[in-house]
């Protein structure tokens, strides 16, 4: 009985020290340790496009011969969902764009480009970048010249974009006859800038017709086919003596203004005149394919051969000809008339109307010249930079960044031209100029014989490599440069003796290694032997110029924001005026030009609607009061171009304030109109102030692009000092048209267009300026006052939304993917999933075909099409979210009603420590024998 009573407590204790010392079983499950970052389209490493990886496979797949054993291993194994089913989140998806580099004139006459130059130039230059976007500028007390970026706001897409641009880069070469057709329309379109001087000077300056030159180029692009990508031309015409110096304008010179406006004879002598006879050249309808293959079915165009454009160059001539014929014998009256005539009836809607307003009122004093430009945006997917032309500048007068000068822009004559050209006695003076320059550093002290011997060879050397190496024509002098090299030579062997010292002997055996490799005066034909400095630094920055057209005109940076496409665009248009206006009409706008701009800013698949209110301050308390706590007033400190410094007082409309008070008029719903509430309609409210003073928006600008609303204003001052410059003079503007900027705000608002000298800058992590390319008679350029949009700009409208859906479709699929990386896998849910991983893994494979689609479809340049699927997009990845999150849910459950089991570890360890313990408590607690009690 003793024994039993004793085995009982050492039993309890046993037990409850194993159960102390016990481990539980850690679960297997959780996140993956190693979270990889999938790239849809990654061209990095692999796969020039896609890779196919990106498609989940088939469910068929997924299924084993034994799921019950395998499937649920391969299932609890895989850690989280996301890696059972090899789904990642998206890096980066990449947009196809086709782009050509066309040579114009680098055939041989003055300067060859040979295809391995080419190649290694120009169809290398960076293929991929990231779509990118320009935050909201900073504060208004940032001057207005430079760019200053809030980098603490918050941003509903990324700046560097999920979006990368893959560009198909393509040189072709064209041939002579295109070049000398070039060169001829050149001479045709040419007039004097100044039609009042009569000599023939050859310093005069001439401007060529851009519009002229406009059909010429759109003819090449349709009879090449090559309407389907963007095309870049480059030109380098010979230069002919009588025209040192042309430019290309749209409309009428300064001269030609002041004639015209002091002509009264001439003006009544156009408004009694028809149409102009042969305005345009007859270049219809003779497009012709030029291979079996279309060029652009793969681009392996290098050189065009003359017979693939001899049909296209004798139509082209032939209208030339006719044209040069148009104008022989006549005198500068005539050919303004003729001039204006063809503007008159053309398609330069802006310039049409400015003509007949002026014309029926014979007052041309506010009538501005454009600038004179040697680069040109046209209406359709081509630009030009003509290396001959010029050089010009524009941009900010005072102050302002990446302004257009006259260096920008690579020059032949100057580079190439200097290595080729240079006469016997330039050779002699240079010669000369480097060996004083050389030797000025030895001063009068003591040299060593090897050191004057090493430096003489370094000035033959540099000498010999830049006027010697390559010519066609060789220098008498560089003849006797060679003979003196090898002079130098046999003085540089005798140092081997050992009468020397050991480091006069090395520099003389370096020098002579150095030496055994020249073959710079010699006349054996060497590979590439037109490689010298001066060309590689001409093609260096010719390339980085074609870079700079790639990232400003064909794919640029846009404003910060999403940006969504609308099926329907109803413009509110308030015209706002100080007195009450009795009808729409009796407004100072013209506003079927204004329609008929807004309307241009639409893709061809979009409807618009117009809706028109006049409202005055005198009648409306509310809005006065608004427009009253809106305007301000700065001292704005303009440098001129002069360099004259002067201060104005400017008045303009704080936009911040504006919009406050305009959105706490729109709450009361006063503001509001009928398609307020629509998904498939955009109200873009415009509020147009029509004030008497000049008045400008936020100090500098006559119409500004908010998140929901867009202010434009209107003065009556015709010509106001900018602080923009062209060619040395002040641009000025008409403040009482403002269509122009107008169209800027509004496609900003609409699709986020920005001007085309910003950009956003990797390395600054911010917006920089560029203004070679702010050309071109569209919204968005500088140089000249047509607001026409490009196919460039419509193309960037239409990119811009189908990139904000593929962002938010790739934002929405990365956060289900980020929860399905955290939702582990265990043996208990396994059934359970099964029953929803068909559907999610179909819904998953139907988002990817779509980006697949939209991108094989933009690269094409069918946005039309492309945007037709982006609800389809839309609901895809809404219907994959919405599957992640319910298979989410039926899980759920199951982890948390999960009944863990405990496994109880016996370690023979604790025996000894278990023994001690329950000897003291043996001691402690046994029982006393009880004592005899002894009465």
């Amino acid at each position: 009985m003793k024994m039993d009573g004793v085995r009982s407590p050492l039993l309890v204790c046993m037990i409850l020290l194993l159960v102390a010392n016990g481990t539980v079983g850690n679960r297997e499950s959780g996140k993956s340790s190693s979270s990889s970052v999938f790239s849809l389209f990654n061209l990095k490493e692999k796969s020039r496009f896609w890779s196919e990886a990106v498609l989940r496979g088939d469910f068929n797949d997924l299924e084993t011969s034994s799921p019950s054993v395998r499937g649920v291993y391969n299932y609890s194994k895989a850690g989280n969902i996301a890696n059972y089913l090899n789904l990642m989140e998206v890096d980066s998806l990449y947009l196809p764009i086709p782009v050509n580099f066309i040579f114009i004139g680098f055939e041989g006459k003055e300067f060859k480009l040979h295809p391995e130059e080419l190649e290694r130039w120009f169809t290398k230059i960076d293929h991929m970048f990231a779509h990118t976007r320009v935050p909201q500028l900073g504060k208004l007390i940032t001057p207005f010249y430079k760019i200053s970026i809030d980098k603490m706001q918050h941003h509903h897409l990324p700046i560097i974009s999920h979006i990368n641009y893959n560009f198909s880069v393509h040189a072709i070469q064209m041939g002579e006859k295109v070049t000398s057709l070039f060169e001829r329309a050149i001479n045709v379109f040419a007039r004097k800038d100044d039609a009042s001087g009569d000599s023939d000077g050859t310093d005069s300056l001439w401007q060529v017709d851009a519009d002229m030159m406009d059909v010429l180029f759109t003819s090449l692009v349709e009879y090449l086919q090559l309407e389907d990508s963007y095309n870049i031309f480059i030109l380098n015409p010979h230069r002919e003596l009588r025209r040192a110096k042309y430019g290309y304008r749209r409309g009428l010179s300064e001269s030609e203004i002041t004639l015209l406006k002091e002509d009264k004879s001439l003006q009544s002598k156009i408004l009694q005149s028809g149409s102009a006879a042969g305005s345009v050249l007859a270049l219809d309808n003779i497009k012709k394919p030029l291979y079996g293959k279309h060029p652009m079915a793969k681009f392996a165009w290098t050189v065009t051969e003359e017979t693939d454009t001899v049909e296209w160059y004798n139509i082209c001539l032939d209208a030339l000809m006719n044209v040069e014929k148009l104008y022989q014998g006549k005198n500068t009256s005539e050919i303004i008339q003729y001039k204006v005539l063809q503007l008159l009836n053309g398609k330069n809607e802006d310039m049409k109307l400015l003509l007949e307003r002026e014309l029926k009122s014979g007052d041309f004093s506010d009538h501005q010249a454009e600038c004179l430009t040697d680069t040109w945006i046209g209406k359709d997917r081509w630009a030009f930079l003509d290396l001959t032309a010029g050089p010009f500048s524009w941009g900010p007068a005072v102050g302002g960044e990446g302004v257009r000068t006259e260096l920008s822009l690579p020059n032949v004559g100057k580079t190439i031209g200097a290595v080729e050209e240079i006469s016997e006695e330039e050779a002699e003076d240079r010669l000369q100029d480097a060996i004083q320059e050389k030797f000025a550093v030895f001063g009068d002290n003591d040299h060593q014989a090897i050191d004057i011997l090493l430096a003489e060879i370094d000035i033959y050397e540099l000498f010999a490599f830049k006027h010697c190496k390559g010519r066609k024509v060789k220098l008498a002098l560089c003849e006797e440069l060679d003979e003196r090299m090898r002079d130098l030579k046999n003085e540089l062997q005798s140092f081997e003796g050992e009468e020397y010292d050991e480091s006069h002997r090395r520099k003389a055996i370096d020098a002579l290694k150095r030496m055994q490799n020249w073959n710079l005066f010699s006349d054996t034909h060497e590979e590439f032997q037109n490689y010298t400095v001066a060309r590689d630094t001409f093609l260096a920055h010719l390339g980085a110029t074609l870079w700079g057209s790639v990232r400003h005109i064909i794919s640029p940076s846009v404003a910060d924001g999403a940006f969504h496409y609308y099926e329907k665009i109803s413009y509110q248009l308030f015209f706002i005026t100080q007195e009450k206006v009795k009808h729409i009409k009796k407004l100072p706008v013209d506003l079927k030009a204004l329609q008929d701009g807004l309307s241009s800013l639409l893709i061809p698949s979009q409807k618009f609607m117009f809706s028109q209110h006049v409202l005055s301050l005198s009648e409306d308390p509310a809005l006065a009061m608004a427009f009253s706590v809106a305007r301000r007033a700065a001292a704005v400190p303009l440098f001129l171009v002069n360099g004259t410094y002067r201060k104005t007082i400017r008045s303009y409309i704080d936009s911040s304030i504006l919009q406050y008070q305009l959105q706490r008029l729109n709450n009361d719903g006063s503001l509001k109109g009928s398609h307020a509430h629509r998904r498939s309609t955009l109200e873009v409210p415009i509020f147009w102030f029509i004030n008497t003073d000049p008045l400008l928006v936020d100090k500098h600008y006559q119409a500004k692009a908010l998140s929901d609303m867009v202010i434009v204003v209107q003065s009556e001052s015709s010509s106001w000092e900018s602080h923009l410059q062209c060619n040395g003079k002040s641009l000025v503007w008409d403040l009482r048209r403002p269509i122009k900027p107008a169209l800027a705000a509004v496609s900003e608002h609409l699709a986020g267009l920005l001007p085309l000298h910003i950009v956003y800058s990797h390395a600054h992590e911010t917006a920089i300026e560029d203004w070679i390319w702010s050309v071109g008679c569209n919204p968005f350029s500088i140089t000249s006052q047509g607001w026409h949009i490009s196919k460039f700009q419509s193309d960037t409208i239409a990119r811009s939304y189908i990139i904000t859906a593929l962002e938010e479709s790739i934002k929405m699929v990365n956060s289900a993917m980020h929860l399905l990386l955290w939702e582990r896998t265990t043996e208990k849910t396994f059934k359970h999933f099964q029953s929803q991983e068909r559907e999610l893994v179909n819904k998953y494979n139907y988002v990817v075909s779509l980006w697949r689609r939209i991108s094989t479809i933009s690269g094409e340049l069918r946005y039309i099409d492309a945007m037709r699927l982006l609800y389809t997009l839309e609901e895809a990845t809404k219907g994959f979210v919405d599957q992640v999150n319910t298979t989410i849910s039926l899980l759920h459950p199951i982890h948390c009603t999960k009944v863990r089991k405990v496994h109880v570890e016996f370690d023979l360890t604790t025996i000894p420590a278990i023994l001690i313990v329950l000897g003291v408590l043996f001691l402690v607690l046994k029982p006393r024998q009880p004592k005899p009690k002894i009465n």
